[in-house]
């Protein structure tokens, strides 16, 4: 049996999705808010986890913030780029840096409070997380839209794979605390859904922004609060 493998994309032959420019200033304009609050968070988490002398926490929360302020750093670049071959070059890493970005919000999560009730749980999250992280990474660096199902599988399996540790979870964090998580979970969800239906209808791919910067706030409020 013979299997025909669809080749990889060219980036010269790679289209990008057709905002308009209203749209594009939005979603740039968005992200740097986003950026700004990824800033904000990096420093809170950090001096709070210095406060307490907590070495997993400031190391945790430095990967944290970093996330958040690489993953919309990159998207509000990507946006604000006139549609040549740099911007499809950008749409490359703003997919990338998805997953950067799960990975590193897990990681205060499993790190500072997983770890203390189950390490065994804690390092088996951290390493499916990181793992599917790194792989997503690779297939959406290869070609992003070739492969563009699996990454939303992806996205979303990884987002909510810390219900395989649901009861050792409950006991790592407070009540509010999984509520805000909970949130933040759902409110992504929703992006994603959005995205999913956003190259057929003007500024729904900017309503998609706008879920992603809340849920990156209701999951900082589980982080700062009730994390590290």
């Amino acid at each position: 049996m013979t299997i025909i493998r669809k080749p990889r994309t060219k980036l010269k032959d790679r289209i990008l999705p057709d905002y308009t420019r209203g749209e594009e200033i939005f979603n740039m304009v968005s992200h740097i808010v986003a950026g700004g609050f990824g800033v904000i968070a990096l420093v809170l988490c950090v001096l709070r986890s210095a406060l307490y002398s907590d070495v997993w926490a400031v190391v945790s929360s430095a990967i944290y913030g970093a996330s958040l302020i690489i993953l919309y750093t990159m998207s509000s670049v990507y946006h604000g780029l006139v549609p040549e071959t740099a911007k499809k070059v950008m749409q490359v890493l703003d997919h990338c840096t998805i997953y950067f970005l799960i990975g590193g919000t897990y990681t205060p999560i499993v790190l500072c409070a997983i770890r203390k009730v189950s390490p065994a749980w804690a390092w088996t999250l951290f390493g499916i997380v990181w793992g599917l992280a790194a792989i997503g990474i690779v297939f959406a660096a290869i070609d992003h839209k070739k492969y563009g199902k699996f990454s939303m599988t992806c996205y979303i399996g990884m987002g909510w794979c810390v219900v395989i540790a649901a009861k050792v979870t409950l006991k790592a964090v407070p009540l509010m605390g999984l509520l805000w998580l909970l949130l933040g979970g759902i409110a992504y969800t929703i992006g994603a859904v959005i995205y999913g239906i956003g190259k057929k209808h003007r500024y729904m791919h900017s309503v998609f922004h706008i879920f992603c910067l809340l849920g990156s706030i209701f999951q900082f409020v589980c982080i700062f609060f009730y994390v590290i």
